[in-house]
């Protein structure tokens, strides 16, 4: 038989653009034998698009190494779409609206798997799981790739002799599904949101008795978690009605972002397979449910020794040099990395003071209400700092890349965040962007990620969120029709 993919006849495409290394090319012969020896039937081909969402398509077992080899076509429109599906870019157009040839005409990417990501899916009998990597036809990266644009950082970070390291501090809800709404008339774009009810009432934070009322499916998510092999650390039942935290060990480099997308994309399956709706969106629209947010530890280690250079030289300094200087950059670009760490709309409702939430660029020591809060001791080897601007939903590549950048541009510029505060919600720092539209245009005039993400990604991000900004403006919320409809 020919090895080909679905019609377009690409003979070892992976091996002719030099696309894996010894390290793939290895996992790959693994994979194969555990296809067979699981009996597995199909497989999920899945990449993180630009929201961080999962997409991608499903092969047969049989039909997997011919994928392996000459990766599997998917259409480029993907790309180009918002929060609702609703495509941005004029694709019938000359350079599809992007002025690039390779987007025009709905034409197609490659998909191309990364075999040391392949995973079992324990929730789902006989089905296999691999993120993949987009490519041109021509074997050029996709240049909307945000994995690929957080490797590159990553080698970037490499040269100058360090490692990314960040563990996972994340928020949701998960709530019992009463009506999924999929009547004909519920499929709009956005469908109709499902109708649900809580699990537990919420306020008793870190209480044994919720915790308890809220087992039964929690333990459901931790036999699956752990078997699809994501490094859970713990469970916790958090302030608001059926709301949880989940925590990670932390990782190096990719891992960690990897992580991020299984795992949100776990709990959702598995919750909705067995009657439950789980929600990674920041502060959803229903009485009495607060804000959700995504703590992001992280440091650097010293590539050549492994070392924490984060780590002060005694109990009176918060952190090293280098350490104070990476806090400085991510506090000096904190308006416009906002629009990474917080890309929806609705994040910006939990940047309120006195809630837990930063509503300003500070640091301090152990302080919940700074943005940055610093974990520290001398010789102490897990030394951090933990980043509470983010939300659930934002895309793990573009966040942890977004702290790269600003981190560095601190330590390479010796940037000085100031002294740290004890009162966050009172000091005369920056504060944070009070909607969507208030960070793009800090992004805007942030020259650094335009220099480090390139001027073509920049602009593309800004207006896919543009679309959705205009989309929400165009709306007639139930605020103004209460505010106007009788008064006037």
């Amino acid at each position: 038989m020919e090895l080909r993919d679905s019609g377009m006849g690409r003979f070892d495409f992976v091996a002719r653009h030099r696309l894996w290394g010894e390290r793939e090319a290895a996992a790959a012969e693994r994979v194969a034998k555990l296809i067979a020896e699981e009996r597995i039937e199909v497989v999920r081909l899945s990449f993180g698009d630009q929201h961080g969402i999962l997409r991608g398509k499903t092969v047969t077992a049989r039909n997997f190494p011919i994928a392996m080899k000459n990766g599997h076509t998917i259409t480029n429109t993907l790309l180009v779409k918002d929060t609702s599906h609703r495509t941005v870019y004029p694709v019938f157009t000359a350079g599809g609206g992007l002025g690039m040839p390779e987007m025009s005409g709905a034409g197609d990417i490659v998909l191309v798997p990364d075999p040391t990501t392949f995973r079992i899916l324990p929730w789902a009998p006989g089905t296999g799981w691999v993120l993949c990597d987009i490519y041109f036809p021509s074997g050029k990266p996709v240049p909307f790739s945000t994995r690929q644009i957080y490797r590159r950082l990553l080698d970037e970070l490499a040269r100058k002799g360090y490692e990314y390291v960040a563990g996972l501090e994340v928020e949701c809800y998960i709530l019992k599904l009463e009506d999924p709404k999929l009547r004909p008339e519920h499929a709009g774009q956005p469908a109709e949101p499902p109708e649900v009810r809580l699990l537990a009432h919420g306020f008793q934070y870190l209480t044994e008795n919720r915790m308890d009322e809220l087992d039964p499916v929690l333990q459901l998510l931790r036999r699956n978690l752990l078997e699809v092999g994501l490094p859970l650390r713990s469970i916790e039942v958090e302030y608001g009605p059926s709301q949880c935290e989940f925590t990670f060990d932390p990782g190096i480099g990719l891992e960690p972002a990897d992580n991020m997308l299984l795992f949100r994309s776990a709990v959702k399956q598995v919750c909705r397979r067995n009657g439950y709706h789980a929600t990674f969106m920041c502060r959803p629209g229903l009485p009495n449910l607060f804000s959700s947010g995504w703590h992001l530890h992280q440091s650097l280690r010293d590539r050549a020794g492994g070392q924490n250079v984060f780590i002060p030289s005694s109990d009176e300094e918060l952190l090293s040099p280098i350490g104070r200087h990476f806090v400085g950059g991510l506090l000096a670009h904190a308006r416009a990395a906002s629009v990474f760490s917080t890309p929806t709309i609705n994040g910006y409702k939990r940047y309120r003071p006195y809630s837990l939430a930063p509503d300003r660029a500070t640091w301090g020591r152990d302080n919940k209400g700074a943005m940055i809060r610093v974990l520290s001791g001398a010789n102490d080897p897990v030394t951090r700092v933990e980043n509470r601007v983010g939300e659930p939903a934002a895309n793990p590549y573009l966040y942890m890349a977004s702290q790269i950048i600003a981190g560095m541009d601190g330590v390479e510029n010796a940037l000085d965040p100031g002294e740290p505060t004890d009162e966050p919600y009172v000091t005369k720092a920056t504060p944070l962007p009070r909607s969507l539209m208030e960070a793009l245009a800090a992004l805007r005039e942030d020259t650094l990620f335009r220099e480090k993400l390139g001027g073509v990604f920049i602009d593309y991000i800004t207006t896919l969120k543009e679309f959705e900004i205009n989309r929400f403006l165009s709306e007639v919320t139930d605020w103004e029709h209460r505010e106007y409809f009788e008064i006037f």
